[in-house]
């Protein structure tokens, strides 16, 4: 190979400048390539990090979602820490993504995957078009439109406060006795400063979005709104005593109902005067007709009290005549005796709660029973998810040619398993719970009406639901027990 011609100069000062500049470029280039290898250490780091946070969420989703459906962990978690914990890991993901990929994302010039389901056709959409600019080469040209490119991106107006001045002018006749003014309009707090849309605002976000109102204090703060919790505390107590009447019209709706779900939750409580806490009960009654081909709106009314007694279930549902289903607890029995006065009401049984005592065994590994009712529960499971929504008609259609057989197998198998096991043994328990109840657990299979599992373990997001406004009522002080609303709007100090 012979050597590049060079065109050197004479001239020894321009030959020691070209010299330098060249040793420049060297340490640039070796500078460069010294940046690149940092990238790419730096790239394959994160995204080792990037596998890594994406096995462990990976790993929590199963733990979190398993367990709601009895497959995965304990039922000891804590749900809302959980998901902090995945938002915090999706968040760490995305800034490490965002990190790597900067001033790359379209360097080959591709275009960022679009949303592939759109934006719903309610919201407001605010439209701007961009014009090409007009340069000079295209004076004297017409323009011709033959398409566009079209892109929607979601938009939030934060929530503002305003003050609502409301004048009312009097006026005096000339020659003449008398002053007339119109009146003041009716408002829920009289006197008060919060408009009913405030009102609204507030009891919402602390009963529906489980927003504590020494949270919403802060926040108001932000924007120079000064509201103490203590005064919101009195506007949600008189908000409630207001909308007793709704709940009152909702819990006769919900007792129309051909088939009502019923629950129960404890509730710690602050028992007035002592500082201390005490445990009372949410009561929940719940009507969805949706599963079996209806087409009301679901509701849910909720009765506070202070203790778990049948005599509750019994006040609250007297009157009823339909389909009351229930998990174990005894105390609904009650409700079915015709000495009580609802001779009329028709106990159905929830198959979650007995799957739930044959999972613990199943999961620690310790029974073949348990194991072998798991998996035949399963295949019930299966037949409801096929007849979910369908007519009480075809649902027990269905449930005669697929349901019957397996519900036969499942109870000839706990025969003959608690002919062999210790009496004493948490198997021969789970068993006697499903064998003694079972004529309420095979009701399903002749009305179409009932499902297979009660309200609270719904998968609709109904048990959150509950959760989340026991949850706010946490801390509240007893007042009189059975009342719908009042209890529903105090404030958690």
């Amino acid at each position: 190979m012979t050597p590049p011609d060079l065109s050197l100069p004479n001239d020894v000062e321009t030959l020691k400048a070209m010299v330098l500049a060249m040793t420049e470029k060297a340490a640039r280039a070796d500078a460069l390539e010294s940046e690149v290898a940092d990238l790419k250490a730096r790239s394959a780091d994160a995204d080792a990090r990037i596998e890594r946070l994406t096995q462990i969420l990976k790993a929590f989703d199963r733990a979190r979602f398993g367990r709601r459906s009895e497959k995965l962990g304990s039922a000891n978690g804590d749900d809302e820490q959980q998901a902090f914990v995945f938002e915090e890991i999706e968040t760490g993901i995305a800034a490490i993504k965002a990190q790597v990929g900067k001033g790359r994302e379209h360097a080959d010039g591709t275009r960022a995957p679009r949303r592939s389901k759109g934006f719903a056709a309610h919201l407001e959409r605010i439209e701007t078009v961009i014009e090409p600019e007009e340069l000079a080469e295209h004076a004297g040209k017409q323009k011709v439109l033959i398409g566009e490119d079209v892109s929607e991106r979601l938009d939030v107006v934060p929530a503002k406060f305003r003050v609502i001045v409301t004048r009312r002018p009097k006026y005096a006749f000339k020659n003449a006795d008398g002053v007339i003014q119109a009146p003041a309009p009716a408002h829920i707090i009289e006197g008060g400063i919060p408009t009913e849309a405030l009102l609204a605002h507030i009891a919402v976000a602390k009963y529906a979005d489980g927003l504590p109102l020494y949270r919403q204090e802060a926040i108001y703060a932000r924007d120079k709104v000064e509201l103490d919790r203590q005064l919101m505390a009195q506007w949600m107590g008189k908000l409630g005593f207001e909308l007793e009447i709704v709940a009152d019209y909702v819990f006769s709706e919900v007792k129309k109902a051909e088939r009502v779900f019923a629950d129960e939750t404890t509730l710690p409580t602050l028992a007035p005067g002592s500082g201390s806490t005490k445990t009372a009960y949410l009561w929940a009654y719940a009507r969805d007709d949706r599963t079996f081909g209806r087409s009301g709106p679901p509701m849910v009314a909720y009765r506070f009290e202070d203790s778990r007694a049948g005599e509750y279930a019994v006040r609250h549902l007297n009157g009823y005549r339909g389909i009351l289903q229930v998990d174990g607890y005894v105390a609904y029995n009650k409700l079915a005796r015709s000495d009580r006065g609802n001779d009329g009401i028709t106990l159905a049984g929830c198959w979650s709660h007995c799957r739930r005592k044959f999972y613990e065994l199943h999961v620690a590994g310790s029974s073949e029973g348990a194991t072998a009712t798991v998996e035949g529960m399963a295949k019930l499971w299966q037949v409801e998810k096929t007849v979910r929504g369908q007519s009480p008609d075809a649902r027990v259609a269905a449930r005669q040619q697929a349901s019957a057989a397996i519900l036969a197998d499942l109870f000839d198998l706990w025969q003959q398993t608690l002919r062999r096991i210790s009496g004493k043994s948490k198997l021969a328990e789970a068993i006697r719970y499903a064998v003694s109840r079972r004529a309420i657990f095979e009701r399903f299979l002749t009305d179409g009406r009932i499902s297979t599992r009660t309200w609270s373990n719904a998968p609709s997001g109904h048990k959150q639901s509950r959760e989340r406004i026991a949850s706010s009522l946490a801390a509240t002080a007893a007042d009189e027990p059975g009342r719908p609303s009042q209890h529903c709007c105090r404030q958690r100090k």
